[in-house]
């Protein structure tokens, strides 16, 4: 323990002897572990981190893999008849189901209205998580049937922040969507669910309306003496008595088969991808810093050679010396550690800043004890990696040159350190690849055609999930008189509302028949949204032919539709489809431009122009409204001229003038729109192109390094070159070399690389194809810039070199 602590004194005497280098490597360390900690603190809470419920590793959820000529593995959602007979026919299984997403609903206590995400859930759904009501209850079955009581159960946070904490709530009713609902539970402090609603009530799923389709989340929990395999073969025996196989349609001679899988596994499947690949990256980013600290480690021994070889003469061991410099380089990694772990706090903290609002399903990411072992771990471990060769060096030491007073730089050691540069390019070259062709997949997603002009135009979002609005009469009267309302706004042009936006998902609509023609019978998918008049106006969407909607359309006037061109040309091969049906008495009347939208039947890329139909929102039968307004907000849609002085206040007066208790939850232009919809993108764009930035400035600073240390240590070969003739610029090359091979030599390495792992990025690139010419034309023109500045900056000294000093000194 003394030979120990002798050793950390002596170290850190050493460290502060030498700030430059001390800084360096702690700043080198505390940015690449601190990156390494933040990721890994998102890929612990997505895949390490059991989940927050009581044992959760008897909790699961349904997934379909389907062979044939469409081949399928992905997570199932059921319909109200699969719900119902999971339910009823699988012993094996505690389950329960929810609405696919949170809807957004409105709250009046008092006076005051409040918007909030509301999750729609069945019965036993809070049982299936081991969550039980700090007051209250759970919803009964009862209270699930169809035209069931209406209750709710709070959120912790909205019984605090909105009833003050006041027990007596229980039992009471609550005005929520127009009419009253009774609370029966509160959560407890800090309890989230895969919804993470501020509100619950129940779900109330049946065969029809919402039931019909397949928009139901499956959840369960395995029953004390069962087996998950025992559960598998319940639930496809149950599920073979369904009356509609609808997976296997288009599918002939495929076979469909149902697994459980883990919950935590199901509700973090879509960015389970990006979160490792992101580690990966950060991997990545800490082999570079090794490489670059290796470097700058060997260099400092090398200027150290006189000191060791008199420690050596004096007596002391190679094993003595070796020693000192592990534990230099561990008083290092601890110190670099721990700046790490403050590094990797506030970039998580700007991290989850940079996401979206429920971007990640789950509650909280936080620096817990699993984060902070693997950031003592990785300190560890980049110790022993920056510290082997350096170490190991010193086993070589001859003793005689060491001591002499001119000592040159060991061949074997400048290859050593070429080599390391060597690593660190190759693996810069594969980051700064990735982030170009991401960067320019951003780029193709932001400029494609929108199909309207964006500009000029604001919208608002509002909940129309309300008992009052299943009338149609109402409904229709709310959207006519509060448009015209904004159309009397000075500056506004055109007021419009409808379900859905460019850039965003529409209601998907299936099996809708053409009715004539010699398409008739054939049964088509399409997006559908519903519109009032001025619409396409607003949002200067073309007429291609026919006509758009008018007051005319109204609840008894003809059915009509209107089509985009995609619609027209893949279910009517181009022909003009205007008179044509569709469904039992819908005549098409015109046909407009594709605007880009979210996908929602093709799924694909973020942004695309697929099929749609689009119906006069007075003609929507009292039966969709009350199942699309669960699940779509519609919005009301302005274009002015120009600015216009408070017009989101003028809009949301306009909107009270009519119902004072519908309040608009949000405000967005277009672009709004379209950054929330490319939001994974431009998360992986800006965490990616970070992780490439700092490996190239890593990079940069070890070929630097390199050259700046040849020049230090050639500087009598370099006078005396200069004396014997050799001009300036040809010792600047003859130095600057070594850094110029190891870069070109990283830089041919790393394309190679590219060649496999650029390959595994195919399913995110859109509009660029994997080994892009002009991404990678740009990685090798800045990676050029950066060896050329590392490479000259240090030669420049020396052009400060008197080579009369130098022969005075030989």
């Amino acid at each position: 323990m003394d030979a120990l602590v002798q050793n950390l004194r002596f170290a850190a005497r050493q460290l502060w002897r030498y700030p430059g280098f001390t800084v360096t490597v702690i700043l080198t360390l505390a940015l690449s572990i601190g990156a390494n900690a933040a990721i890994f603190s998102i890929v612990n809470a997505l895949i390490l981190k059991s989940l927050p419920y009581s044992h959760p590793e008897r909790m699961g959820t349904i997934y379909t893999r389907i062979t044939g000529t469409r081949p399928a593995d992905e997570r199932h959602k059921v319909n109200g008849e699969q719900w119902e007979l999971l339910r009823d026919n699988v012993p094996s299984l505690m389950s329960a189901v929810s609405s696919g997403r949170n809807s957004g609903v409105n709250l009046q206590s008092g006076s005051h209205v409040q918007y909030l995400q509301a999750g729609r859930i069945s019965a036993h759904y809070l049982d299936v998580l081991g969550i039980h009501p700090v007051a209250g209850r759970n919803f009964s079955e009862a209270e699930d049937r169809v035209n069931g009581p209406k209750t709710a159960i709070l959120s912790y946070g909205l019984w605090r922040n909105s009833f003050g904490s006041d027990r007596n709530i229980l039992g009471q009713a609550i005005l929520l969507k127009g009419e009253p609902y009774t609370v029966v539970g509160i959560l407890p402090e800090g309890v989230t669910t895969p919804l993470n609603a501020e509100l619950y009530t129940a779900l109330q799923g049946s065969h029809k309306g919402e039931g019909s389709g397949t928009n139901f989340q499956a959840i369960t929990r395995l029953r004390d003496g069962a087996t998950w395999q025992q559960a598998d073969a319940e639930i496809n025996r149950a599920w073979s008595l369904r009356t509609q196989r609808y997976e296997l349609e288009n599918n002939p001679g495929a076979q469909v088969t149902y697994y459980s899988v883990p919950l935590q596994k199901g509700e973090t499947a879509t960015l389970r991808p990006q979160a490792l690949t992101l580690m990966v990256a950060a991997g990545f980013i800490l082999l570079i810093a090794c490489a670059n600290l290796a470097g700058l480690t060997l260099v400092r021994v090398l200027r150290r050679t006189p000191e060791v070889a008199t420690r050596l003469a004096l007596g002391a061991s190679h094993w003595q010396i070796q020693k000192q410099l592990w534990v230099e380089n561990l008083l290092l990694a601890v110190v670099g550690g721990m700046a790490g772990v403050a590094t990797g706090f506030i970039a998580l903290r700007g991290l989850l800043m940079l996401l979206p609002e429920h971007f990640l399903p789950v509650a909280s990411v936080p620096l817990d004890g699993r984060v902070l072992a693997f950031t003592l771990l990785l300190s560890l471990l980049t110790s022993l990696l920056f510290g082997m060769l350096p170490a190991l060096a010193t086993r070589r030491f001859d003793l005689r040159s060491a001591l002499a007073s001119r000592a040159a730089v060991g061949g074997d050691r400048l290859r050593l350190r070429q080599a390391l540069i060597v690593s660190e390019v190759a693996l810069t070259v594969v980051l700064l690849a990735a982030s170009g062709l991401l960067i320019r997949t951003l780029i193709h997603l932001q400029t494609l055609p929108p199909g309207f002009t964006p500009t000029g135009v604001m919208t608002a979002r509002a909940s129309l999930d309300d008992i009052r609005y299943h009338d149609p009469a109402a409904f229709q009267k709310l959207l006519r008189e509060s448009t015209l309302a904004m159309q009397q706004i000075p500056g506004v042009q055109h007021a419009a509302v409808g379900l859905s936006l460019p850039y965003e998902r529409s209601l998907i609509m299936g099996a809708l028949p053409i009715r004539d023609g010699k398409e008739a019978g054939q049964k088509v998918t399409a997006d559908e949204t519903y519109i009032t008049p001025g619409y396409f106006e607003a949002l200067q969407v073309p007429v291609l032919s026919g006509r758009s909607f008018t007051e005319g359309d109204g609840p008894d006037a003809q059915r009509v539709a209107i089509v985009n061109q995609t619609f027209a040309r893949k279910f009517f091969h181009g022909e003009n489809p205007v008179g044509r049906y569709l469904d039992k008495d819908m005549m098409i009347v015109g046909v407009v431009g594709d605007v880009a939208i979210a996908p929602g039947v093709d799924t694909g890329a973020p942004i695309t122009g697929e099929e749609t139909v689009y119906i006069p929102a007075a003609q929507v039968p009292a039966s969709l409204l009350s199942v699309v307004h669960a699940w779509f907000q519609p919005s009301w849609i302005v274009r002015t001229a120009g600015p216009v002085e408070g017009l989101t206040a003028q809009m949301q007066h306009a909107l009270a003038s009519v119902d004072p208790n519908i309040p608009f939850s949000g405000f967005y232009g277009m672009r709004d729109l379209l950054a929330k919809t490319l939001a994974t993108q431009r998360v992986e764009v800006a965490l990616l192109s970070a992780m490439a930035a700092l490996a190239l400035l890593l990079s940069a600073v070890g070929i630097f390094a390199l050259v700046a240390n040849i020049v230090a240590q050639k500087t009598r070969e370099i006078g005396i070159r200069i004396a014997l003739g050799s001009t300036v610029r040809q010792a600047m090359v003859h130095i600057g070399a070594p850094g110029v091979r190891a870069s070109v030599l990283g830089l041919v390495l790393g394309l190679i690389l590219c060649v496999g792992a650029l390959r595994a990025m195919h399913s995110v690139l859109y509009g660029v194809g994997v080994y892009d010419v002009p991404t990678i034309f740009a990685v090798v023109l800045m990676l050029a810039s950066v060896t050329l500045i590392a490479t000259t900056v240090p030669t420049l000294r020396i052009a400060r070199i008197d080579p009369a000093k130098t022969l005075r000194d030989e």
